[in-house]
């Protein structure tokens, strides 16, 4: 049952995807609003099928505040990396620049608002990634990012990336942290199982504290789950 659910998924999910892909395209010459709720619906779209297709409900502890925050979350699948479009007001997401260069929808990404970070360009790198968050919260929208930087299975917690230390110190913004146990359901594999996951917002951690402190704090809050 598993594999048929993940199937069905995966031929729902792709071929929807390039339609609203190609619906952003076509909206975009209208302006931002008209590209950020197609973007938005297809973030639905996903979400719909993970309740109903995959057959995995979500249970929270908390609720992410409205207002300008780092939003820092655990990475272990696709799929919190694409409901995060729906944890904050317009979020911005920090991805890794690949997914910024795959025809069209790399396009989408950037027209939509995403900060892509080459993870072997080192300064040149985190210079990009200031600029375009500060842009970012300029115009109201929240951060988002994966502090360890890449997916990782469930269990695991390697240490934060530099580039989190660096945001933080940038923005001078509050950190919303956010666990959850995703991935004992839905790894790297193409077999993801039904169930419940939990998704806990940890408390928020206060800007302008040193980088040990706040690496530490993150780093335990979005692994509560681990």
């Amino acid at each position: 049952m598993a594999f048929i659910r993940s199937l069905l998924f995966a031929l729902l999910f792709y071929p929807g995807t390039l339609l609203y892909v190609l619906t952003v395209i076509a909206v975009a010459p209208i302006g931002d609003r008209p590209v950020q709720a197609v973007v938005h619906a297809w973030s639905a779209f996903h979400h719909w099928l993970v309740l109903n297709v995959l057959g995995i409900t979500m249970e929270w502890d908390g609720q992410i505040p409205d207002g300008p925050f780092l939003i820092a979350v655990k990475h272990q699948s696709m799929m919190e990396a694409v409901d995060t479009l729906h944890f904050a007001n317009k979020p911005v997401v920090v991805m890794k620049r690949e997914l910024t260069v795959i025809p069209l929808f790399g396009w989408v990404t950037r027209r939509y608002g995403v900060i892509g970070v080459d993870r072997h360009a080192g300064a040149s790198a985190l210079r990009t990634m200031m600029g375009e968050a500060k842009a970012a919260i300029a115009g109201g929208r929240p951060v988002i990012i994966f502090p360890e930087g890449t997916r990782v299975p469930f269990g695991e917690a390697p240490p934060l990336q530099s580039g989190f230390a660096g945001l933080y110190r940038a923005l001078g913004l509050p950190v919303v942290p956010v666990a959850h146990d995703v991935g004992r359901l839905w790894g790297k594999g193409f077999i993801k199982q039904s169930g419940i996951v939990h998704f806990k917002v940890g408390e928020t951690i206060p800007a302008g504290l040193k980088r040990d402190e706040v690496e530490a704090r993150v780093h335990a809050a979005i692994n509560a789950l681990n």
